[in-house]
C-alpha cells in the first residue's frame, strides 16, 4: 500500500484529495493544525502540527516512515494591502506558503517520495493585491521548477495554479474583487475544490513522467484584471 502525505488535508481542496486517495486505497497521512469536524479521522493518520514550525519538519517526516507521494496543499492568504502588512503576518505567510513546502519536499524525498504536487496559485503568475501572497506562490512555482532540475527525473514534481476556489479562503477576498473576477472567466463561476483536487490527483498518480517541473493552470480562462 502506498502512502500519501497531504498538508491541510482536513478541509477544502485538501479534503477532496484525502477522499480521493482513500478511494484508491492509499494510506493517507494528513498534517493540519487541528482536526475539528474532520469526518475521516478514523480512516487516516492525523498529525496535529503547525507548519510554521519549519525547523521541526525534518524530524516529523522522519517519524512517519516511508512516503510515496507528497501533496503540499496547506496555505494562507490575508488579503491585506502591502502598506499595512504586519511583519508577523509576512513571516507566517512565507513560512507556511513557501518555507514549509520546501522543507517537506526535502524531507519527503529522503523518505522515499517520487511524486510531489504543490498547490500554487494564479497569484504567483500574474501578481496579486496581497503582494506577499503572490510572492509566496511565485516562489513555490519557482521551487517546483528548480527541484525538477535538481532531482533529474528521479522525482516527478509539479504544481497547479488555480484561480479563486470555493473554500474558506474565498471569504478573505473582498466582495468587489470576487465580483470582478467572475466577469473574467468563461463559465462565470469559481472553481470547486474537487476540480482542483482532480488535477492534483492526476499529477500525483497518473500523469506521464515527462510532465515534470510544470505548473498547470486551473483558472477557466481567467486573466484576473
Amino acid at each position: 500500500m502506498k502512502t500519501t502525505l497531504i498538508t491541510g488535508g482536513n478541509k477544502g481542496i485538501g479534503l477532496e484529495l484525502t477522499k480521493a486517495f482513500l478511494a484508491r486505497d492509499y494510506k493517507v497521512i494528513v498534517i493540519a493544525r487541528d482536526f475539528k469536524d474532520f469526518a475521516y479521522a478514523d480512516r487516516v493518520e492525523c498529525i496535529a502540527y503547525d507548519l510554521t514550525n519549519v525547523e521541526g519538519i525534518p524530524a516529523l517526516v522522519e517519524s512517519l516512515g516511508k512516503i510515496d507521494i507528497l501533496i503540499n496543499n496547506a496555505g494562507v492568504m490575508y488579503s491585506l494591502s502591502y502598506d499595512s502588512y504586519p511583519q508577523e503576518k509576512v513571516n507566517i505567510m512565507l513560512k507556511l506558503n513557501l518555507e514549509a513546502p520546501i522543507k517537506l519536499i526535502e524531507a519527503c524525498v529522503k523518505a522515499g517520495a517520487t511524486r510531489i504536487v504543490n498547490n500554487a496559485s494564479i497569484a504567483g503568475q500574474i501578481g496579486h493585491p496581497d503582494v506577499w501572497y503572490g510572492v509566496s506562490k511565485a516562489g513555490l512555482i519557482n521551487a517546483t521548477k528548480s527541484f525538477a532540475k535538481i532531482f533529474e527525473g528521479s522525482v516527478v514534481i509539479n504544481a497547479v495554479a488555480a484561480s479563486p476556489v470555493e473554500t474558506d479562503m474565498l471569504e478573505t477576498i473582498p466582495l468587489a474583487r470576487r465580483e470582478t473576477f467572475l466577469k473574467t472567466v468563461v463559465t462565470g463561476r469559481f472553481a470547486t475544490p474537487d476540480e482542483v483536487a482532480k488535477a492534483m490527483l492526476w499529477l500525483a498518480t497518473e500523469s506521464p513522467e515527462y510532465i515534470n517541473g510544470t505548473t498547470i493552470d486551473v483558472n477557466n480562462g481567467s486573466y484576473m484584471r
